[in-house]
């Protein structure tokens, strides 16, 4: 059973078309997903056996879903540390083509066929914006919510985690996916801000903009580390389809070869290279470690 909404006036994700590729590439090479799901598995059992108390359903609101394979792992985990109790599923996601993915993924996984779905193909400023025009007794609560590599692309940082904050049910949680504090990721997009923040990626953020907010508006909060790498040797040739794939991902850009400078394109593979990578049997490896925040609702 599902359900499905959009905002047709909503400025939807800042993947689409060639940079939806891209972004599955990512996904296939880094192994960012196995790491969430390492630490997902140690943290959140915890977490569950808390939150379910005295409840016989979860509702459960994902934000910027992707093609959907941390949620079902998310809600495969949630069946097995919380047994007999019911799901639901809202998800948020822009991507047209990566709620598809999802969707396929959902037929395909035979222990979600008594979940509903209900889904929301717009980018989170709509959602927010939507609940916002509700009266606060109107607006619907969740027990979890999560939000995986996504609240990049949030334009007020503070009013979202207030908004999701006040739709968390009684011992709910959120859960942020973010890149860490001082990892590759930060230190190559706080070095080219300049060149990297243009068009829907107007600011940077890491997890040290998510907990500095947290504590300015007195949230409880757990942090947790998701240590990860992934081979970036390809990226030095300046011919290799993976290297520049990825390149490509981690520029946001639909050709890095073409659309900077020859002087930004050689700084930015120092930086890659000698301030964001190790070096291990001949091999580059990108420092993509991430953080897990979770917080609490009182």
């Amino acid at each position: 059973m599902s359900a499905m909404d959009s905002d047709d006036d909503d400025p939807k994700t800042c993947y689409a078309d060639e940079l939806v590729k891209t972004f599955k590439f990512y996904l296939e090479k880094s192994g960012e997903h196995e790491a969430i799901l390492e630490t997902m598995q140690k943290v959140l059992p915890d977490d569950f056996e808390r939150m379910v108390e005295g409840k016989n359903n979860l509702d459960i609101l994902g934000i910027g879903s992707g093609g959907g394979q941390v949620d079902i792992q998310i809600l495969n985990l949630l069946q097995e540390f919380c047994p007999g109790v019911s799901l639901s599923s809202d998800i948020v996601e822009g991507s047209s083509e990566l709620v598809d993915d999802f969707k396929e993924l959902v037929k395909n996984t035979p222990s979600l066929k008594d979940v509903p779905f209900t889904w929301h193909v717009m980018h989170s400023e709509g959602y927010v914006k939507r609940g916002r025009a509700k009266a606060q007794k109107d607006i619907k609560k969740f027990d979890f919510i999560h939000m995986v590599q996504m609240i990049y692309y949030v334009k007020n940082l503070d009013d979202s985690l207030l908004f999701y904050r006040r739709a968390l049910k009684p011992n709910g949680r959120i859960m942020i996916i973010i890149e860490a504090d001082g990892g590759g990721w930060d230190t190559l997009w706080t070095t080219f801000k300049k060149e990297l923040l243009v068009g829907p990626n107007e600011e940077y953020r890491c997890s040290r903009d998510i907990v500095a907010s947290l504590k300015k508006h007195g949230m409880e909060f757990e942090e947790h580390d998701i240590p990860n790498s992934f081979e970036v040797t390809e990226c030095f040739d300046g011919n290799d389809s993976t290297g520049n794939c990825l390149l490509n991902y981690m520029t946001n850009r639909k050709n890095f070869r073409e659309e900077f400078s020859t002087d930004v394109k050689n700084a930015m593979l120092d930086v890659i290279r000698y301030k964001c990578s190790t070096e291990k049997d001949g091999k580059i490896f990108f420092n993509s470690s991430l953080k897990m925040i979770v917080i609490y609702a009182k």
